[in-house]
C-alpha cells in the first residue's frame, strides 16, 4: 500500500502536467494554416521520440517485459496515435474550450470503465460523486458558449467537434490505462510512457509526409510546433508517467480536469472565446471536482461495478 506522501507526490506532478497540457489548443491557435492532423502527429510524435532517448537504460531493462503484453501494448500505442488527431482536429470544429473540455472530462468515465472490466477493479463512491459533479461542469461549460460574434459557428461542426473530443477521451483513458497496467506488471513509468508513444511515433510520424506542409513555413509555426512538441508533451508525460507510479489511472485521468480550466481561462483571456454565467458555473463545478479529487478522505465506501 503506497503512502499518502507517494499519492500527494503523483497529484502534483499530474497537476503541473495538466497546466501544461491546458496550453495546448491555445498555442495551435497561432498556426492557423497548419493542419490539426499535422500539429497532432508533430507533437505527439517528435515528444515520443525525445521520450524514448530519455528513457533508453530503462527501456533496454524493461522491453522483454512490455512485449510479452502484446495486446497491452498495441491498444496503448494505438490510443496514443489516435488521440492527438481526435483532440486537435476536436479543438479546431468547437473551439479550444469546448474540445479540450470534452476530450478530458469524458476520459474519467472511460477509464473506470477499463479499470472495471478489464482489470476488475472497484470504483470508490467519491469517484462517482466527483465524476457526476465533473459531468454537470463540463456540460454547464459547452452548453454556456456564446457563439453571437463567430460567423463560422454552425451546431453541425460543433457536434462533429464533441463527437471526436469523445473519441479523444476513450483513447486517452486508453493509454492511460495500458500505462498503469503496464506499471502494474514490473515495468518502469518512464519505459511505460515512452515504450507507448515510441510506437505511437512509428505510426504518427510517416503521416507528416502527407499533413506537414506548413509546420514549418514560418518563424511562428515552428515555434509553435517545438513548443508543443518538447513542453507539452515530452515534459507533460513525463510527469504523468512519474504519477501514475503513485495513482491509478481513473484518478489520474479526473485530476486532469484541470487541463480544461486552464485551456478555457486561456481561451477567454489570450483567445477571445466567450461564455455566458452558465459557463462559468461549469468552471466552479469541474474545480469542485478536482478538489475532491486531490483530497484524500481517511476512509472510501467502495461501488463495485460488474461486468456484463
Amino acid at each position: 500500500m503506497q503512502s499518502h506522501h507517494g499519492s500527494f507526490k503523483g497529484v502534483i506532478a499530474i497537476i503541473i502536467a495538466s497546466f501544461l497540457w491546458g496550453t495546448t489548443g491555445t498555442a495551435a491557435s497561432y498556426s492557423p494554416d497548419v493542419s490539426s492532423f499535422a500539429i497532432g502527429a508533430f507533437s505527439m510524435g517528435i515528444g515520443g521520440v525525445l521520450l524514448v532517448i530519455t528513457a533508453r537504460k530503462t527501456l533496454f531493462i524493461d522491453y522483454k517485459l512490455m512485449i510479452s503484453q502484446p495486446k497491452v501494448l498495441l491498444l496503448g500505442a494505438a490510443s496514443v496515435a489516435i488521440y492527438p488527431l481526435a483532440f486537435y482536429t476536436s479543438m479546431r470544429l468547437s473551439g479550444v474550450a469546448i474540445g479540450t473540455v470534452v476530450s478530458i472530462a469524458t476520459a474519467p468515465f472511460f477509464a473506470a470503465i477499463l479499470e472495471s472490466l478489464i482489470s476488475k477493479k472497484n470504483i470508490s463512491l467519491e469517484w462517482v460523486l466527483s465524476f457526476v459533479i465533473g459531468a454537470i461542469g463540463i456540460t454547464l461549460l459547452t452548453l454556456g458558449r456564446d457563439q453571437s460574434n463567430d460567423p463560422s459557428y454552425s451546431i453541425n461542426q460543433q457536434s462533429l467537434g464533441i463527437l471526436l473530443g469523445c473519441i479523444a477521451g476513450l483513447t486517452y483513458a486508453g493509454y492511460s490505462w495500458a500505462a498503469r497496467s503496464l506499471i502494474e506488471s514490473g515495468v518502469h513509468s518512464k519505459s511505460s510512457m515512452s515504450g507507448l508513444f515510441g510506437c505511437a511515433a512509428l505510426l504518427l510520424l510517416p503521416s507528416l509526409w502527407f499533413t506537414g506542409d506548413n509546420l514549418f513555413s514560418s518563424a511562428t509555426n515552428a515555434l509553435v510546433s517545438l513548443y508543443m512538441a518538447v513542453i507539452p508533451m515530452f515534459l507533460g508525460y513525463l510527469l504523468f508517467g512519474f504519477g501514475l507510479n503513485y495513482i491509478n489511472a481513473s484518478k489520474a485521468t479526473l485530476i486532469t480536469l484541470i487541463e480544461p480550466l486552464v485551456a478555457t481561462f486561456l481561451a477567454v483571456f489570450v483567445i477571445g472565446e466567450r461564455f455566458k454565467i452558465i459557463g462559468w458555473i461549469g468552471v466552479a463545478l469541474v474545480s469542485l471536482c478536482l478538489l475532491m479529487q486531490t483530497i484524500k478522505p481517511q476512509k472510501q465506501l467502495r461501488v463495485p461495478i460488474k461486468s456484463m
